[in-house]
C-alpha cells in the first residue's frame, strides 16, 4: 500500500469535487489518499510522508491558482523525487475545440514552476451560477455561451466534467506508482509503468 497526497486549489468547488473522486479511486485500489486543499495545509505538513503526490489547479481568468503554482514552484525537488501527476479543471477543457488552449494554460504552468509531472490529466469545469452575483453570472454567460448552447441549459448550474475521464486518470496514476515504487494492491497482478 502506498500513500498518495492528493493537493488542489479551487475556485468554487469543482477541483475539490475531482481531488477527492481521485482519492476515492486510488482508495479503492487500496491505497491511503488525502485530499488537502493548498491553502489548508497543516503547519507540519511534509511532502516526504507520502509516497507519491497528485496537484490539481483551475483556471480563472487565464491563470492557475497562486497558492498551486507557489507550494509546486517551492517544492520542485520534492516533487521530482517521487512519483506525481497534474491535473488541471477548466471550461476550455470541456469542450473538443478549446483542447488546445487548455494544454496551453498546462504547458504555461509546468514552464513557469519548472516542474514535469509524469502523469497529466485535463477535465472540464462547471458553472455553479446559482452561487453568482449577477454580475458574475452576466459575465460568466457571456464567456461560456457556445459552452451552455451545447448544454440546452441557460440559467442552472451545469457541470462539464467526464467522471469516466477521471476515474480512467486515477487508475492510470495508480498503476503507474504501483509500477514505479514496485507496489502490487492486494488482490491483484503487478503493473508496469
Amino acid at each position: 500500500m502506498s500513500s498518495f497526497l492528493i493537493l488542489y486549489g479551487t475556485g468554487e468547488g469543482q477541483t475539490a469535487k475531482i481531488a477527492e473522486r481521485i482519492a476515492a479511486a486510488i482508495g479503492e485500489r487500496g491505497h491511503e489518499a488525502t485530499t488537502i486543499d493548498v491553502g489548508d495545509r497543516p503547519d507540519s505538513f511534509s511532502l516526504e510522508s507520502y509516497d507519491a503526490a497528485v496537484v490539481g489547479a483551475s483556471i480563472h481568468v487565464g491563470k492557475h491558482q497562486d497558492a498551486v503554482r507557489e507550494f509546486v514552484a517551492a517544492n520542485r525537488d520534492a516533487l521530482s523525487a517521487m512519483p506525481t501527476a497534474f491535473f488541471q479543471v477548466s471550461l476550455s477543457s470541456a469542450t473538443e475545440e478549446n483542447r488546445e488552449e487548455a494544454a496551453g494554460y498546462v504547458e504555461s504552468f509546468l514552464t513557469e514552476t519548472g516542474w514535469h509531472p509524469d502523469r497529466i490529466g485535463q477535465f472540464g469545469g462547471a458553472l455553479r451560477f446559482s452561487e453568482y452575483g449577477f454580475l458574475k453570472r452576466l459575465l460568466m454567460k457571456r464567456i461560456a455561451k457556445d459552452l451552455l448552447a451545447e448544454t440546452g441549459e441557460a440559467d442552472g448550474d451545469v457541470e462539464f466534467t467526464d467522471w469516466e475521464a477521471v476515474d480512467a486518470f486515477a487508475a492510470d496514476v495508480a498503476a503507474f506508482v504501483e509500477g514505479r515504487l514496485g507496489v502490487t494492491p492486494e488482490g491483484t497482478e503487478p503493473t508496469s509503468p
